[in-house]
């Protein structure tokens, strides 16, 4: 992501990259950030202290993990800078952290930045009530071998959009993958599998399985482009808006 991101923005005339980090024991620090992202010399070098390159910036894109995003946000809300988050797998007291860090800065999270996939949830809100009875609710992701959290984070919005719009406690009724004797399905069960193979870059389908017939809503992502424009849509529209958190749905106007 961090390289799709360096070449969208190089390419792109209304932004300006000033700074790019990685963890301390990235090889390629202290390289230009341009040559590691496969678009040439850029003059912004790659570093590991965000607040370093903070003076210059009025956003900060962030795509890691939960621990280097939590410390990246905490120095964002410190000086007061915007942020846009599409890291996954943060906890609950993790979510608890981010409410306060975002009363002090403009804070866009979302688990998938795609547009379609965003789309795709207002659709799921509207559909799991005309299908509260008598339909099953499966979702089925698959990522790539070197995705490192499971299910994966737009799977588990997917189900929260899914169990809120009927009514139910996902913490009671999602069902994590089946193994054994596990009798026959309850009905209020939504279950959630995961696949890890290759390069697939992320499958999400949602089925609605009734007697005799099934309703399928499939995304498709075909490159990790869809996530990096989704992004830097949300960092043009963030910079605009108050301390408080924010994501897709706020974008798009779906709420």
């Amino acid at each position: 992501m961090g390289r799709r991101l360096i070449d969208l923005v190089n390419a792109d005339e209304e932004l300006k990259l000033v700074g790019a980090v990685e963890g301390n024991d990235h090889p390629d620090l202290g390289r230009d950030a341009g040559e590691v992202g496969g678009c040439g010399s850029i003059g912004v070098k790659l570093t590991s202290d965000l607040s370093s390159v903070l003076d210059g910036a009025d956003l900060v894109i962030e795509f890691s993990l939960p621990e280097p995003s939590m410390a990246h946000m905490q120095t964002a809300s410190e000086r007061g800078k915007a942020v846009v988050v599409g890291t996954t797998g943060f906890t609950e007291a993790d979510r608890a952290e981010i409410v306060q860090l975002a009363s002090k800065m403009p804070c866009f999270m979302a688990p998938n930045m795609s547009l379609g996939v965003n789309v795709v949830l207002k659709i799921l809100k509207d559909a799991a009530p005309l299908l509260a009875e008598g339909y099953d609710v499966e979702i089925v992701e698959a990522h790539h071998r070197y995705k490192v959290d499971a299910p994966s984070g737009t799977a588990l919005r997917m189900a929260e959009v899914i169990a809120e719009a009927l009514g139910r406690d996902l913490d009671k009724v999602a069902a994590m993958g089946r193994s054994g004797i596990t009798g026959e399905r309850d009905g209020e069960t939504i279950g959630i599998q995961a696949l890890r193979a290759g390069d697939i870059v992320g499958e999400h389908t949602v089925i609605f399985g009734g007697l005799g017939e099934r309703v399928e809503i499939t995304h498709v992502a075909q490159s990790r482009d869809n996530f990096a424009r989704g992004a830097l849509r949300a960092a043009r529209w963030i910079v605009n808006q108050s301390p408080g958190l924010y994501d897709m749905q706020d974008l798009l106007g779906l709420k």
